[in-house]
C-alpha cells in the first residue's frame, strides 16, 4: 500500500513538472483582468496585439512583434492579398496561430486583445481607434491622427474618457536630432523665431480613370467606409508610398497630411504650441503668394517648400542664429556649437524617447502618457487639415486655436467635418 502511494506521488510530481515546463515554454495569452489588473496589462505582462491595415506602411511596423512583451493575435485587411501576405509573414516569424480576418470588428470585439495597431488610410483612423478605445484597447494610430478636425476632437475625448494609452505615429519626436533642434529653439539659443521652412514636396494630381472590376474578395465598400461611394479603380486604392489614395481629398490631405504631419508636428513641438496652433493659413497662389504658409499669433510664419532650406527637411530661422534638421539624425546650427551644447538644469528639457514604438509599449505597462498622445496628434492633424482646406478653397483661412473654430467663413467652417455614409457613423 505504501509503495503504491509513493508511486502515485512520484507520478503526480512528474506530471506536474512536465505541465509546468509546457506552460513556461508556451506564450501566456492572458487578459489583464485575469491577473486582477482592472483590464490593463501589468508591468511584466504580455501585450496581446491586433494589427489593422496591412499595406506597405505596416511593413515598417510589424517588427514590433519581436519585442519580448508582444504577442500578435490578429492581422486584418479588406484586401485579401495583403491579408494573406501578412499571415504568411507572421507564420514565418513562428507566430502560426495569428488569426487573419478582413473585419476589424473581429479584432476590436475580442476581449483577449489588449492593444491595436492602426495603419489604414486616414479616413478610417478615427472610427477604428474610437471603437478600440471604447472596447478597452490601447492604440497606436498612424499619422495624421484623423481626416477631419471634428474627428480629432472626438479622439481626444475618447482618450480621456477611457484612459487609453495612445501613440500617434509621429516618430520624428523619438529622434535625437529632431528633439535637439526643438530644444535649441525652445531655449531661445537662436533668439526669437521669425520663420520656419518645411519640405513637403508634391503628389501628382488624382487621376479619375474609367471604372474597373473590383478584385475578387476585396470588400471595396468597406474600404471606402464613411467616404462617398466612387467607382472602383486600382489607382484609388493603391498604397500611399506612390501617392495612391493619399492623392484624393476624400481620404487624406495630400502632402499636408503626408510629410506635413511630420514636419508641422516638430514645428509645434519646437515652438511650444502642442496645446494650441496657428491663426492664419494662406494657400500658394493667393494674391501672388509663391508658397503656402501658416502663421501664429506672434507672427512666426511656417513656409512650405521654400527652396532655401539648406538641404534640410526643416529650417528654423531666429534673430540670433538658426538650426536645420532632417532624418538620419542630420542637424546643423549657426552658431555651430549649439548642436553639441549640453542642456543645463534650468533649460527646457523635452520628453525624451529614442524608440517610438517602445515608448508606446512602455506606456501600456506604466499607464503613463506617450510622447505623442491624442491631444498632441489632434493639434498637428488640425494644421494639416486647415492647410488642406485653404488649398482647396484657394483663399486664406482664419483659425481660433482656443475655440477650435474657423473664423468668419461659414463655407470653410463646414469642412471641419465631413458627411459620413450611412452605416459608417463615428462611434459615440
Amino acid at each position: 500500500m505504501k509503495k503504491n502511494t509513493q508511486s502515485s506521488r512520484r507520478h503526480f510530481l512528474k506530471q506536474g513538472a512536465v505541465l509546468g515546463a509546457s506552460l513556461y515554454a508556451a506564450p501566456m495569452i492572458l487578459r489583464a483582468e485575469t491577473l486582477g489588473l482592472n483590464g490593463r496589462v501589468g508591468p511584466n505582462g504580455r501585450i496581446n496585439m491586433g494589427f489593422i491595415g496591412m499595406g506597405g506602411m505596416m511593413g515598417a511596423h510589424m517588427g514590433i512583434v519581436h519585442h519580448p512583451d508582444v504577442q500578435p493575435l490578429y492581422v486584418c485587411d479588406v484586401k485579401p492579398d495583403k491579408l494573406a501576405a501578412a499571415k504568411q509573414k507572421m507564420s514565418a516569424w513562428n507566430f502560426k496561430d495569428v488569426v487573419a480576418t478582413p473585419d476589424y470588428e473581429d479584432v476590436i470585439n475580442d476581449p483577449a486583445v489588449d492593444a491595436v495597431f492602426i495603419v489604414t488610410p486616414d479616413h478610417w483612423h478615427a472610427a477604428i481607434a474610437i471603437a478600440a478605445m471604447r472596447a478597452g484597447k490601447d492604440v497606436y494610430v498612424e499619422k495624421p491622427m484623423t481626416l477631419t478636425i471634428e474627428e480629432g476632437k472626438a479622439m481626444v475625448a475618447a482618450e480621456a474618457r477611457y484612459g487609453t494609452i495612445l501613440q500617434v505615429g509621429s516618430q520624428q519626436r523619438s529622434s535625437n536630432a529632431f528633439r535637439k533642434a526643438a530644444e535649441i529653439v525652445r531655449n531661445g539659443w537662436i533668439g526669437q523665431i521669425k520663420e520656419v521652412y518645411a519640405s513637403l514636396g508634391g503628389f501628382p494630381p488624382a487621376v479619375l480613370g474609367a471604372e474597373e472590376p473590383i478584385p475578387v474578395g476585396f470588400n471595396y465598400d468597406k474600404w471606402l467606409g464613411p467616404t462617398p461611394y466612387e467607382p472602383y479603380t486600382a489607382a484609388r486604392v493603391q498604397g500611399s508610398y506612390s501617392g495612391g489614395w493619399r492623392r484624393f481629398w476624400e481620404y487624406g490631405s495630400r502632402k499636408n497630411g503626408d510629410w506635413g504631419a511630420h514636419h508641422f508636428d516638430i514645428t509645434q513641438w519646437a515652438l511650444g504650441r502642442d496645446d494650441s496652433g496657428p491663426v492664419k493659413f494662406t494657400p500658394k497662389g493667393y494674391n501672388g503668394e509663391k508658397y503656402a504658409s501658416y502663421e501664429y499669433d506672434d507672427g512666426v510664419r511656417v513656409i512650405r517648400d521654400h527652396p532655401n532650406r539648406k538641404g534640410h527637411m526643416i529650417r528654423f530661422i531666429g534673430t540670433e542664429g538658426e538650426v536645420c534638421v532632417s532624418r538620419a539624425e542630420k542637424i546643423e546650427s549657426t552658431p555651430a556649437d549649439l548642436v553639441s551644447r549640453p542642456l543645463s538644469p534650468s533649460d527646457v528639457q523635452l520628453y525624451r524617447s529614442v524608440d517610438h514604438k517602445r515608448n508606446w509599449l512602455d506606456g501600456i505597462h506604466s499607464r503613463k502618457k506617450t510622447i505623442c498622445p491624442a491631444t498632441i496628434g489632434h493639434r498637428t492633424a488640425t494644421i494639416c487639415q486647415l492647410a488642406g482646406i485653404a488649398e482647396r478653397l484657394n483663399r486664406p483661412i482664419q483659425w481660433d486655436p482656443v475655440a477650435e473654430q474657423i473664423v468668419g467663413d461659414a463655407d470653410a467652417q463646414r469642412w471641419q467635418d465631413r458627411p459620413r455614409r450611412a452605416g459608417y457613423e463615428l462611434p459615440a
